[in-house]
């Protein structure tokens, strides 16, 4: 999906519903204030994260107030604040300086405690090696204190590839003693690039084990991904390629069957993690 221009809401960059996406759980929108501009919104039956891209934000809600959320000037600069509200949650978001930030909510019929995730409590890592090597952040991680969501911000620099080898996470898989293997879980690619021109591609496919597949509506699609844009994966395989001299950013929202990030591999690439000889030297970037 690519950024729209909305009159009625000239403040909004980009807006994922379930009927687009023809999904359960995800919403998705990208979201610009001016400084001391406000906006305000309810969570309703849902689960509520903000994650800050730029600028600097004020939140004040039934749950409590927050300030000076987000302090880089960019996506590349270091790692975001997010900000989780539970389900029945009122707020105003303020801009203390101009900037703009995600807000991504799920239904949910669990309660869980307001949280403000802040850039030193990030888990950062470097994950694959040579051409695969990319950085992860792990805002809100599997095992994190709230009901379905999953947030993770990735860097791929120039050249590289990252969600590879290709693995996907459709169906709700365990083995006999009940450890998940996978899980079904909707996933949002939501992509900035460092420099204007860049971009990324990224491949969406299903094999037989897929249940689009099985009900007679494979995926096999190849997709160029620019700033401000979002793929959707409602299900398959999903990886990605940053074009040489452009690093790609990409915001991963998941949620489904599980709060997990529990996936397989497409048997035919993991034999390519065997093969790794080294880090890349670019990352961490920060």
């Amino acid at each position: 999906m690519k950024p729209g221009v909305f009159p009625d809401d000239p403040d909004l960059i980009l807006s994922i519903t379930p009927e687009q996406a023809g999904w359960e759980y995800i919403s998705f929108q990208a979201r610009r204030l001016a400084e001391n501009q406000s906006w305000s919104f309810a969570s309703g039956e849902n689960e509520l994260v903000i994650v800050n891209l730029n600028g600097r934000y004020t939140v004040r809600s039934n749950r409590g107030q927050w300030s000076g959320i987000g302090t880089r000037k960019d996506v590349f600069e270091g790692a975001a604040h997010a900000l989780y509200l539970p389900r029945r949650s009122k707020f105003t978001i303020t801009a203390e300086e101009s900037g703009e930030y995600v807000i991504v909510w799920v239904p949910t019929d669990q309660d869980h405690e307001p949280w403000l995730i802040k850039p030193e409590d990030v888990a950062i890592s470097v994950r694959g090696g040579d051409n695969v090597s990319r950085q992860i952040n792990d805002l809100l991680p599997s095992g994190a204190p709230v009901h379905r969501l999953v947030l993770v911000e990735v860097y791929t620099p120039g050249g590289n590839w990252s969600s590879y080898p290709p693995h996907k996470h459709d169906v709700h898989l365990e083995d006999e003693q009940g450890n998940l293997l996978e899980a079904d879980l909707e996933e949002v690619y939501f992509y900035k690039i460092d420099k204007p021109d860049g971009y990324a591609y990224q491949r969406v496919y299903t094999d037989e084990t897929s249940p689009l597949h099985k009900a007679g509506h494979p995926i096999d699609a190849l997709v160029r991904a620019e700033n401000n844009c979002a793929v959707l994966v409602p299900e398959g395989y999903h990886p990605v390629a940053s074009a040489p001299g452009y690093t790609t950013y990409y915001l991963n929202v998941l949620a489904g069957s599980a709060q997990t990030l529990a996936n397989q591999d497409d048997p035919k690439y993991t034999w390519v993690k065997d093969t790794y000889k080294q880090k890349d030297n670019r990352l961490p970037l920060y």
